[in-house]
């Protein structure tokens, strides 16, 4: 298999996230794992220490009611700090500055969107200064970097920030040196930056992995990698099916399907930078960080895989519309999607004729405005409790994975009651009842994976 990736240098970006260092312990395998790759000149993005940005968010909640309360923060950092044997002063600044903050949302009993961004940022902050210390003390010279000091630049979109192109520089303008002299072990905050007015922002969901990605790009890394607490991509939900695969690698369009459609990978947004400049990102597994992972890149060549993996989406809502008097007559389509946009309610699946549209809903919210408004133009059959089953796989063997897919569903007894072919081609979805969707994955999990050789040869385990 050509993986078609590009690294200009050896530099690697490693981004674990909040459970990788929930605790003294988890921050000591860490840093193991970082000493493991030293020979690839790691630059570190972290994210806030286990529960922290849920801690901070009741902290101001408690505030708000005038009482409050930073207990549960400041104890698991010093806790931390001692069991690291390094010292609490690597935290206390913050931990006075965050008090502070607090005082005044007391006072004025209120928390913008801007202030919001500012608290939650303080998760990040202490993480890198807990992480960096330690490796100093373990004897890998390190410096940790807010990420706005290194050149991180949004917009002022509070709470879910857009990076602006001058970032690009800005990073490589402060860490392009380690390239050609690796003097120490950048740690990086992670989800954070600060808009041209010096106001703190955070990047939304899936934000400290779009850091790394903007670092690996900035500085034309080898590899990003993103460590979770899974072997990578799997074939699909390992709480449905025992022997899942994790796969060698995928396309970015895959993934991307992949993440919308259940499974638990990397937000789309996050991989763009990286894919833009072609520099692969990989999920790897801090709890068994010796498996290769999964490699995520912009094109996949020479491929004859039939089916790379299956997702699940329950809880999804049917919505069936049908309207025989906009028969020969054009806006039909239009106009059913102009509802949905002024009720700003999201579509998942789509599925049309000439005088009807089925579709599925994330949630069930505000259907009954939406049912009154789409009953002026069509009949509508509102239908909860279903399921999308997402089969993710090659273009060129569309029509084989469907006959091989509906043979199984029909000696299943299982009724498919919607079917959609995504613009990507790589995505073919169908909708089923709640009830029906394990049965369904563990099934089509067995036809087209399990006790075959193709399948050991496409998912690169080694297990």
């Amino acid at each position: 298999m050509n993986l078609n990736i590009r690294g200009n240098n050896k530099m690697i970006v490693m981004k674990f996230g909040g459970s990788s260092v929930a605790n003294a312990e988890r921050i000591k395998h860490v840093a193991e794992i970082i000493k493991m790759n030293l020979d690839e000149e790691p630059v570190i993005v972290v994210s806030a220490m286990g529960k922290t940005t849920d801690n901070l968010l009741a902290a101001a909640d408690a505030a708000l009611k005038g009482k409050p309360n930073i207990d549960a923060i400041k104890e698991l950092h010093f806790q931390a700090c001692k069991d690291l044997g390094i010292s609490k002063k690597e935290v206390e600044d913050l931990i006075q500055e965050l008090s502070q903050l607090l005082v005044g949302i007391v006072l004025i009993k209120e928390v913008s969107l801007r202030t919001k961004d500012y608290l939650i940022s303080f998760g990040e902050r202490l993480s890198v200064r807990v992480l960096s210390a330690y490796l100093d003390k373990i004897g890998i010279s390190s410096k940790y970097h807010d990420a706005f000091d290194i050149g991180f630049i949004t917009d002022s979109n509070f709470t879910n920030a857009g990076i602006l192109d001058e970032t690009y520089k800005n990073i490589d303008n402060k860490l392009g040196k380690l390239k050609d002299n690796y003097s120490y072990t950048p740690v990086i905050t992670g989800f954070i930056a600060k808009d041209k007015d010096g106001n703190i922002t955070t990047l939304g969901r899936g934000g400290s992995d779009l850091t790394a990605s903007v670092i690996g790009t900035a500085l034309e890394a080898k590899e990003v990698q993103v460590w979770k607490d899974v072997d990578g991509i799997l074939t699909t939900d390992p709480r449905i099916v025992e022997n899942t695969k994790s796969l060698e690698a995928v396309s970015f369009e895959e993934a991307a399907e992949l993440a919308y459609f259940g499974a638990k990978v990397l937000h789309p947004r996050s991989m763009l930078p990286a894919m833009k400049k072609n520099i692969p990102v990989r999920v790897k597994n801090s709890y068994n960080p010796k498996h290769p992972g999964t490699k995520i890149v912009a094109k996949l060549e020479d491929e004859d895989t039939l089916l790379k993996a299956i997702t699940i989406k329950k809880n999804i809502t049917l919505v069936d519309i049908v309207s025989t008097r906009m028969l020969g007559q054009y806006g039909f389509l239009a106009k059913v999607f102009d509802i949905f946009n002024k009720e700003r309610i999201s579509v998942d699946m789509v599925a049309t004729s000439e005088v009807s549209v089925s579709l599925t809903l994330d949630n069930g919210n505000g259907l009954s405005d939406l049912r009154e408004k789409l009953e002026e133009i069509a009949n509508v059959n509102i239908k909860k409790g279903k399921t999308i089953i997402s089969l993710i796989g090659n273009v060129h063997h569309s029509s084989e994975i469907l006959n091989k897919a509906c043979g199984v569903l029909k000696n299943n007894n299982i009724n498919v009651q919607m079917i959609s072919q995504g613009a990507s081609k790589v995505n073919i979805g169908f909708i089923v009842d709640d009830d029906e969707a394990e049965i369904c994955v563990k099934e089509l999990h067995k036809s087209f994976f399990e006790g075959t050789e193709k399948f050991k040869k496409i998912s690169g385990s080694s297990s």
